[in-house]
């Protein structure tokens, strides 16, 4: 625990005893996560019900619907649809791809070499909806690597 000496009642903007926050933002209420599911949506039925309160899912017919800061899941993975999901998505756009419980190394690696950030095997909903605030969390951490 910190312990601040010269406790003083006047805010001193960037000081040790500071109440404001230095980066433009922090400050802010987060918004809740949207996941988007792209590819077939009855692999994924039971997920929001294993993802944190406030989460949303909804389905999209193509990577073009998908807005700045949601996470993609990608149903029924393949490596051409990975390569043209991350084609048309930004570069922070998080993308998990859901393939086959039975669904080969190679499969697996192409998806993730074609873009995907994490690949996940089957459709466990608790093991996809771990996955995909993971992704979250790195998504969010992303935004203070330019902070000065």
């Amino acid at each position: 625990m910190r312990v601040q000496l010269n406790r003083s009642d006047r805010n001193e903007a960037f000081m040790p005893n500071s109440t404001t926050v230095p980066v433009p933002g922090l400050d802010r209420q987060r918004s809740d996560a949207v996941v988007v599911v792209l590819g077939h949506s009855g692999r994924v039925a039971a997920l929001a019900a294993q993802l944190p309160a406030g989460w949303s899912v909804r389905f999209a017919a193509s990577a073009c619907a998908v807005r700045p800061g949601e996470i993609v899941l990608i149903s029924g993975a393949r490596e051409d649809v990975v390569r043209d999901a991350r084609a048309v998505l930004s570069g922070r756009t998080r993308i998990v791809a859901l393939v086959d419980e039975d669904a080969g190394a190679d499969l697996v690696t192409a998806v993730l070499t074609a873009g995907a950030d994490a690949c996940v095997r089957g459709g466990q909903p608790a093991i996809l909806a771990s996955h995909l605030v993971a992704c979250r969390r790195r998504q969010l951490a992303d935004r203070w690597l330019n902070v000065p």
